[in-house]
């Protein structure tokens, strides 16, 4: 089954997809291993990860069609993918979904922010006329070629313009073929409520650590209404953090001693990465080379 297909059967599902956010390849392994049906990988966390950056717009579309080319090639599993403001007008959001398919993404959405985006959850966004945001869903809808690949059409006007606004702008982006929908930034749980019962379609929950919006378990966004719920950034922080203790830690000790009992170890380590897999390849590959060698 292709990814893209699999992915939309997950979003389809009566049950709530919880979509976990990466950092990278070796972060989605990690993901996949403990379990997850699917990951994604959005630009916060892209942006952090590849120039330790915040999320202002600051990586390109073909640095993240590349980042998530990587991140497809080394898991089995389906990758929701962040096409920013589809990075221009209309003509360059249908290139970023030619581009994402090539990497090998199940699905992906473009906002309504006007470029440089930043962060959902930060101040100071403002919103593109929602004329221009509709030519680039449209755009993008017709530019996909597996019909099967998810695109989800994200809104920032409750920030700038209110829930009425927002909730506008969705039901005009489900009209136009949009997938998923996602109301970014509720700042109650009654306004989420509101955006479950208000938008007939697929809806994204996304719970940043500290954000604007409350942080529910999946269970209670289940029973709301919402399809999937994705915590972004939680890989990010939990990095950073077991980072810098780890690193605190050696430089104040001289020794990781403190720290081994939340760490992997080299054979742990191997064996996540696929190791042992590639050394029996390379038995097996060695075998088939002296056999033609030897007729």
């Amino acid at each position: 089954m292709r990814q893209t297909t699999r992915f939309r059967q997950l979003v389809e599902a009566d049950e709530i997809l919880i979509l976990p956010g990466i950092n990278d390849a070796l972060t989605a392994k990690v993901a996949e291993q403990a379990g997850a049906k699917a990951v994604t990988c959005g630009g916060y966390a892209a942006t952090a990860g590849l120039l330790g950056m915040p999320d202002t717009s600051q990586l390109g579309m073909a640095e993240l069609a590349e980042h998530y080319a990587r991140i497809a090639d080394a898991v089995d599993v389906p990758l929701f993918a962040d096409g920013d403001t589809g990075f221009g007008n209309f003509s360059n959001a249908a290139r970023t979904v030619h581009a994402y398919e090539r990497a090998g993404v199940a699905g992906l959405f473009i906002e309504d922010q006007v470029f440089p985006k930043r962060c959902g959850h930060m101040t100071g966004k403002a919103v593109v006329p929602v004329e221009e945001m509709a030519a680039k869903l449209k755009a993008a809808l017709d530019a996909r070629r597996d019909g099967d690949l998810v695109i989800m059409a994200r809104t920032d006007a409750l920030a700038v313009n209110g829930l009425d606004d927002a909730l506008d702008r969705a039901r005009l982006y489900r009209e136009i073929g949009a997938d998923m929908i996602f109301v970014e930034a509720p700042r109650s749980v009654d306004d989420m409520g509101r955006i479950c019962a208000e938008i007939d379609a697929p809806l994204l929950a996304n719970n940043i650590e500290g954000g604007a919006t409350p942080v529910l378990p999946a269970g209670e966004l289940e029973a709301m209404g919402y399809a999937v719920v994705t915590h972004p950034v939680a890989c990010v922080y939990a990095v950073a953090a077991a980072t810098r203790d780890l690193i605190t830690t050696l430089l104040a000790t001289g020794s990781t001693d403190a720290m081994r009992d939340r760490m992997l170890e080299f054979e742990s380590f191997n064996a996540l990465v696929g190791l042992p897999e590639l050394r029996r390849r390379e038995v097996e590959l060695a075998a088939f080379a002296g056999q033609r060698a030897a007729e």
